[in-house]
């Protein structure tokens, strides 16, 4: 896992990783199956996932460009941990997104254009920000728990099993 001092400076095998992920977000918003985002997962300089925003044509609200490019690398590498990985995606990932790169163990993303240009062109993602820095109980959607004690059986039987894969 990188850390905030990363020193790694983009160079000409980046830019060509990022142009395929701007490709991608255009290709995909042209076809009409979603907005204009794209992504791509690198590993070792070859591109292993390509996605791009298909929520439209799937009717699909977590199929973004990032959680698709995710699903095809996991897929090809056959594996659920993309740890050895970058993703390149051509705007700064929502948190959703940045939620699955985080699980699915990437080293380290990439991006072209910021919140700020993807709120310019209707993408605000600002609101689900602010919501999860909220407890659950002073969210805009209601969150409210209940069953408690027979929700938790479950990881006690997880915490058991012999067998178990942790991710």
């Amino acid at each position: 896992m990188t850390s905030r001092r990363d020193t790694v400076r983009p160079g000409p095998e980046h830019a060509r990783a990022m142009r395929a992920a701007i490709a991608l977000a255009v290709t995909g918003m042209t076809r009409g199956d979603g907005g204009p985002f794209g992504a791509v997962v690198v590993k070792d300089g070859r591109i292993v996932g390509r996605g791009w925003n298909r929520v439209l044509a799937t009717h699909d609200p977590t199929a973004h460009a990032e959680i698709v490019a995710v699903r095809a690398a996991c897929r090809r590498l056959r594996t659920h941990v993309l740890a050895g990985c970058e993703i390149f995606a051509s705007c700064d990932p929502c948190p959703m997104c940045l939620a699955a790169i985080h699980w699915a163990r990437i080293d380290r993303i990439w991006y072209a254009a910021s919140q700020k240009a993807a709120a310019s062109a209707g993408f605000d993602d600002a609101r689900f920000r602010r919501e999860l820095r909220l407890p659950p109980s002073a969210r805009r959607l209601p969150a409210r728990r209940i069953l408690a004690a027979e929700g938790a059986e479950p990881f006690r039987r997880w915490a058991k099993k012999r067998d178990r894969t942790l991710y």
